[in-house]
């Protein structure tokens, strides 16, 4: 079994301290610390995947391709700093608009990438910035870590790491 990182992606990954939607490559900055985090995170086994509700695509603020033009420019530059970003996941719904499963707080994307990549839940952490984001990942039986949006991640590294490694050396 693999063990995981899942993040959401406004307010965790990039700044969205300008604009609820971030729709454009132009307004997509990294939050602080990220690029270190992801970093370290590799280089203890932990696959990166990133859960993200994206209603402004329902509300027509920005299309699926603006999007996804998004989650690519973050992957091309994310990888010159040796990280791989396992899969990005994103609900396109908004509740004014209808119902779905895929929106945080539901969990159907957490399950399509723990069945896909095989994951052990036991083993992962989910870092978010809402509360949709911690009840979808404790759902799925995630430990979960709510931060303020925009924070610096770095100072949480060193408990998930040593959490998991104790672990590790416990089941050996």
């Amino acid at each position: 079994m693999n063990k995981a990182i899942f993040l959401d992606r406004d307010g965790v990954i990039n700044d969205n301290s300008g604009g609820y939607y971030i729709m454009n490559i132009d307004d997509f900055i990294l939050n602080k610390g990220v690029i270190e985090s992801l970093q370290t995170f590799t280089n203890h086994g932990f696959l990166l995947i990133i859960i993200s509700n994206q209603g402004g695509i329902a509300k027509g603020l920005y299309s699926k391709t603006d999007c996804e033009l998004i989650h690519e420019h973050l992957k091309k530059n994310l990888l010159p700093q040796g990280i791989s970003i396992t899969e990005i996941y994103y609900c396109p719904h908004h509740p004014d608009y209808g119902n779905c499963l895929c929106r945080k707080p539901g969990s159907l994307l957490f399950e399509k990438a723990i069945a896909r990549f095989q994951i052990d839940p036991g083993e992962s952490w989910m870092i978010g910035d809402s509360e949709g984001d911690i009840m979808a990942a404790e759902k799925v039986g995630l430990r979960t870590i709510k931060i303020e949006s925009n924070e610096d991640i770095r100072k949480y590294v060193d408990r998930i790491i040593g959490i998991s490694s104790s672990r590790d050396s416990q089941e050996n």
